[in-house]
């Protein structure tokens, strides 16, 4: 793919107009994937496929276009000719654009991670022994996913990843399940079982009678993939420079000092380590990290081509400004202590249907899904009934949070809406002197 990629980019910038610029970006992936309905598979398959973004640039003038790519190279420069031609078209009517900024200096890399992917046997022989006598549903998406860019001016980048992600459910009745999942590069038979063991554990406890809290704060322990979700709402808007600069974005109280989060909160945008690519669709290199909240305190902006060029800052990031791969850094409490430090309280694994009740305060609204439990005394002892809570931003990750925990997990988004996503999380675990329960 990456010699077609980089051929056919080449045969359509000789036939370029002088005073026309082409940038060209290509998503690819040849995915195995298999779902699975009550321990049983019932879909199996690999899905290869590819798409090729072009945008035709000529002055201030742009215009894009998205073709699937067959990988036959004829035929796919044949309808790229005709794609640039209708794209050339367009431009004589579309207005001007005073922000448009792409790279203008050539900086190639090559970069593809080593394939340590384990056969799709392996994976399905260790779900089918740990998945018995259970209601197991889930889906695996493992394999390669390759990402490229070339423009007309000569630069070209390649960068390739290798990753997987079974995300599943172990279903009781209705809709009381333990939800978990596994990613990374790399399986480890025994660590998913010990995964496995955990959600296997909890489905037993979900098996009681279970418990209405009412409203009210509490103490809680949000599990990573409550983290996740937690942060992934607050990111809408939360980073990029132009939020900030007009002043729309959530954490505007936190980037001008009014507010501050608790020292011990630092958030990256980690490219280093994830499995997106190190590069954007404008042709610019990504830095390895961007720190956004340092010790509490807001640092750097994510920036896009545009905000650059409208408030005269660097580019580090894409378009929309929001980031790919974000980490939250771990603290002190060891996993295995969690339960005896919670003491009295919840202990929450999983928030969904979220939103923002006062974006202004950061402050969001969310449910809990599946398995939240009551804890006593640094012990299980019933799963609660779904609640809605309201929090802020401001309280969870600062004055209410007493620790995080000591390991993170690398979380991969699930979403496979046209390919898989490239967009993951690191965090760890949270334990919180009190949150804020509405019904």
């Amino acid at each position: 793919m990456k010699e077609k990629f980089f051929e056919l980019v080449d045969r359509r910038s000789k036939a370029l107009q002088k005073d026309e610029v082409l940038l060209a970006n290509v998503h690819q992936e040849t995915s195995d994937f298999v779902r699975w309905n009550g321990g049983r598979i019932r879909q199996c398959g690999t899905v290869d496929q590819a798409y090729l973004g072009l945008t035709l640039i000529r002055g201030d003038r742009t215009c894009d276009s998205i073709l699937s790519l067959t990988g036959d190279l004829d035929v796919d420069d044949a309808r790229c000719e005709k794609a640039i031609a209708a794209l050339r078209e367009r431009l004589e009517v579309v207005p001007s654009d005073p922000f448009v900024l792409y790279s203008e200096e050539v900086r190639s890399t090559d970069r593809s991670t080593p394939n340590r992917l384990p056969d799709r046997d392996t994976v399905l022989g260790d779900v089918e022994r740990a998945a018995a006598g259970v209601d197991f549903v889930g889906s695996l998406a493992s394999g390669p996913m390759r990402t490229g860019f070339a423009n007309s001016l000569g630069q070209r980048n390649w960068e390739e990843s290798h990753s997987f992600l079974l995300d599943w459910s172990l279903f009781h009745v209705e809709d009381r399940a333990v939800k978990a999942s596994y990613s990374g590069f790399e399986w480890d038979s025994e660590r998913f079982g010990r995964i496995m063991d955990s959600a296997r554990s909890q489905l037993e406890i979900m098996k009681r009678e279970p418990r209405t809290v009412a409203p009210g704060k509490y103490r809680v322990y949000l599990a990573p993939a409550a983290v996740q979700e937690f942060l992934g709402t607050m990111s809408w808007g939360a980073f990029g420079l132009r939020a900030h600069r007009t002043k729309q974005s959530n954490l505007l109280k936190l980037s001008e000092g009014e507010l501050s989060l608790d020292p011990r909160v630092t958030l990256k945008e980690n490219t280093r380590d994830s499995i997106a690519p190190g590069f954007q669709g404008d042709g610019y290199l990504k830095p390895d990290e961007v720190v956004l909240v340092e010790n509490g305190k807001f640092k750097d902006p994510l920036v896009s081509p545009r905000s650059a060029k409208e408030f005269g800052a660097s580019v580090n990031a894409g378009t929309w400004e929001s980031p790919n791969s974000l980490e939250l850094q771990p603290g002190g409490l060891a996993p295995a202590d969690v339960l005896r430090e919670l003491g009295t309280g919840l202990y929450v694994n999983n928030l969904w249907y979220m939103n923002f009740s006062d974006r202004t305060a950061c402050r969001m609204t969310g449910m809990t899904r599946f398995a939240t439990f009551w804890v006593e005394d640094g012990e299980i002892v019933a799963p609660v009934k779904v609640m809605r809570f309201d929090e802020s931003a401001y309280r969870v990750l600062g004055s209410e949070l007493e620790d995080l925990t000591s390991e993170s997990e690398l979380l991969v988004v699930p979403d496979t809406y046209g390919g898989r996503s490239s967009e993951s999380h690191r965090v760890p675990g949270i334990l919180l002197r009190n949150f804020e329960f509405t019904l």
